[in-house]
């Protein structure tokens, strides 16, 4: 018989005040249910809580992986290369790959979980497109260096914020630096609306495409009069209704998802803030002998508590697991991701055999690392609880 779960990885993370403003909008005689007035006011309202000048909703974080990604493939269709990071969602490979670029791994900084700017810039060739950055787990993956040598070089930079709402470099919340921005609203993270993911960009040339993209590749998406009026006029044959742009998706979500989008909003800020305390707690009372506890937390906007071996130790990582399965503590182990992504199969002939060797950072947390759930609503007792259970290990 399987042991109740103690401490899952996420917990009521859609309230009853979400639920009733839907239950208010199916209430009304014809209610919208695709997208609609909510999705623009989500949108409009994500813009400026982010500081961004356009945001676009789509049905997941991994969709926006894949419109960013469509989007690069616009400006460059002949392909290149992506930096990425070895330790983050498959659909931030996969993105890449499915437009025709080719995954370059970077190792990550064990402080940040993120790629090391070093690792990155030894990466960067001629054939370079993009960094697609991933803050991972709430941690802060910018730099200086690396924001300014990007620059430099005119690469673009594309931010994986799906576990990072509201963390920040600089005091300025990460998502704002990139070209392209990704956010995911699926149930587990910082805010909620079931499925759901953001595109964000201040390029206003950027945001007609995303909104194209989105849809179909129809071009009557755009909001800008211009975009409509020239394909048009360059296509007087086709219906003006239905000219297609881009061979694109449907990644559009609902109003219902707009609607849960623009509730949970209003109490983002609040739960950041918690959860950073709850990680503060958790640092401060885990045994940092066995266990990993100097994170940079300047910026961080926690996603999970990350419990990392401090040393390889076969042993000691077996009985870690034993013991959080008998306490019913929710565990990943290697991370959201299931540690180094190059070593699934998908990537088979696609990056150089044994080149997850060359990652021993991410190796470690690969074998070593996991993440446990913080949620804003977990008591301080039982982080204690917690971490006395981990340190009698």
């Amino acid at each position: 018989m399987a042991t109740p779960l103690r401490f899952p990885l996420m917990r009521n993370n859609i309230l009853r005040e979400d639920l009733d403003a839907v239950i208010e909008h199916l209430k009304q005689d014809d209610p919208m249910l695709t997208n609609g007035a909510h999705v623009r006011a989500f949108e409009e309202e994500w813009s400026r809580w982010l500081g961004v000048r356009h945001s676009v909703f789509v049905n997941s974080g991994a969709s926006a992986n894949l419109l960013t990604l469509a989007l690069l493939k616009i400006r460059h269709p002949d392909g290149g290369e992506v930096i990425t990071s070895p330790l983050g969602w498959v659909s931030d490979v996969a993105s890449i790959m499915q437009n025709g670029f080719v995954p370059v791994f970077a190792d990550i900084d064990p402080r940040t979980l993120s790629m090391s700017t070093g690792k990155i810039l030894e990466k960067i060739n001629d054939r370079t497109r993009a960094v697609l950055l991933t803050h991972v787990q709430g941690f802060d993956g910018l730099s200086d260096e690396l924001l300014a040598e990007l620059d430099r070089r005119g690469i673009r930079l594309l931010e994986d914020v799906c576990e990072s709402h509201g963390a920040t470099h600089d005091g300025k919340r990460l998502g704002s630096f990139g070209w392209v921005s990704n956010f995911s609203f699926y149930y587990a993270h910082h805010m909620s609306t079931i499925e759901g993911g953001m595109i964000c960009t201040d390029d206003p040339e950027a945001y007609q495409q995303l909104r194209v993209l989105r849809s179909h590749g129809m071009v009557r998406e755009a909001t800008d009069q211009a975009v409509r009026d020239r394909y048009r006029n360059e296509h007087p044959e086709l219906n003006p209704d239905f000219i297609f742009a881009y061979p694109a998706y449907n990644v559009r979500n609902t109003e219902i998802g707009g609607i849960l989008g623009r509730s949970q909003l209003k109490r983002l800020d609040a739960n950041v803030r918690r959860r950073t305390e709850n990680l503060q707690r958790f640092l401060a009372r885990i045994d940092a002998r066995r266990y990993r506890s100097d994170f940079k937390l300047e910026g961080s906007s926690n996603y999970a508590f990350n419990l990392i071996l401090r040393d390889a130790d076969d042993v000691l990582v077996e009985r870690v697991m034993a013991v959080m399965r008998e306490n019913g503590i929710e565990f990943r182990r290697g991370s959201a991701g299931g540690g180094n992504q190059a070593r699934q199969p998908y990537l088979k002939g696609v990056v150089p055999e044994g080149s997850h060797t060359e990652l021993p950072e991410t190796e470690h947390v690969h074998f070593y690392g996991f993440y446990l759930g913080n949620y804003p609503d977990l008591r301080a007792e039982e982080i204690d609880a917690l971490c006395d259970i981990l340190n009698a290990v």
